[in-house]
């Protein structure tokens, strides 16, 4: 019988196939949900993702290890667990259960955090995408795969730049690794990779978005604009002439998602002055510190494109 909700979940360790290691401790302070699947081969591991659900991450570890498993009172079957933020069980689903298991009720969840919520929210939702086969009702009698469940690929057309290109890409992937991996449009950087400094900067419609965080398949049928897109042959941007002309730079690693925000900026309501500058910039940040020279600039460019 799997572990009740309610009770603390056991303390455990398990290396993915690169011989990471990850513990419960390493999850201590936000929501984990664990998926159990059935082990054949004896070839036990884990697979650790981060998934963003309304803006919050959540960790996603799948364990194919039938030890572990056992810690949970998970033995033959699959099974869905959410260890909340305090290390606790709160929600729970196995391939032994009838039906999904309900979401916690409303009186446990006013004591539940927005993440843990959230997570809530996925773990049911991964227990529903695995339902058939392996959260049916009967155990699984096939073989476990050698990883997670396959993930269809999918033609994704985008328009770069004024160019039209077809992608087959998982329906996962980023419009930033879209742009770096698939395309060569290496000029967009990866910076945090969480949404926090703006060096994945691009246009969508006119408009600055985070590439990081905005999936390639949500960009279809929508003009993307990179740094690449900028020059007119070897004629640079005004905005990137600035920058040159007033050091808007040193390491130079920002500096793509600095211009790309900053030539936004000029279609976008924003004061006079240069501390409303810093206000509609401060999404981008410069590590070097070279926020003078940026300033003055875009103040520059601004002050041209105004008259």
């Amino acid at each position: 019988m799997s572990l009740p909700v309610g009770t603390s979940a056991p303390a455990f360790r398990v290396r993915d196939e690169q011989a990471h290691e990850y513990a419960l401790d390493d999850f201590a302070g936000r929501p984990l949900v664990l998926l159990f699947f059935t082990v054949r081969d004896g070839n036990r591991r884990a697979i650790h993702q981060e998934v963003g659900v309304e803006g919050e991450r959540v960790a996603v570890l799948s364990i194919y290890d039938d030890r572990l498993a056992r810690q949970f009172g998970v033995t033959g079957h699959s099974a869905v667990f959410l260890v909340d933020s305090g290390g606790t069980i709160r929600w729970r689903h196995s391939a032994v259960e009838h039906g999904l298991a309900p979401l916690p009720a409303a009186d446990e969840t006013s004591a539940l955090s927005r993440r843990d919520f959230l997570a809530a929210m996925l773990a049911a939702s991964l227990a529903a995408a695995l339902a058939p086969p392996e959260l049916s009702a009967a155990p699984v009698a096939a073989p476990a795969p050698a990883g997670p469940a396959a993930v269809q690929s999918m033609d994704v057309v985008l328009s770069v730049n004024g160019r039209s290109v077809q992608l087959l890409l998982d329906p996962r992937t980023t419009l930033l690794d879209a742009l770096r991996e698939h395309l060569r449009l290496t000029g967009t950087k990866k910076g945090c990779d969480h949404g926090q400094c703006g060096a994945c900067t691009v246009h969508i419609d006119g408009r600055r978005v985070l590439s990081c965080l905005t999936l390639a398949a949500a960009a279809q049928g929508k003009a993307i604009r990179t740094i690449e897109g900028l020059t007119d042959g070897d004629r640079l941007h005004p905005m990137q002439q600035a920058f040159i002309d007033y050091d808007g730079f040193q390491c130079g690693y920002c500096t793509a998602g600095q211009i790309m925000s900053a030539v936004a900026l000029l279609a976008e309501p924003c004061g006079p002055g240069d501390d409303d500058v810093r206000e509609c910039m401060s999404g981008n940040i410069c590590r070097c510190g070279a926020y003078p020279g940026i300033v003055a600039a875009v103040q520059s460019v601004r002050g041209e494109h105004s008259g």
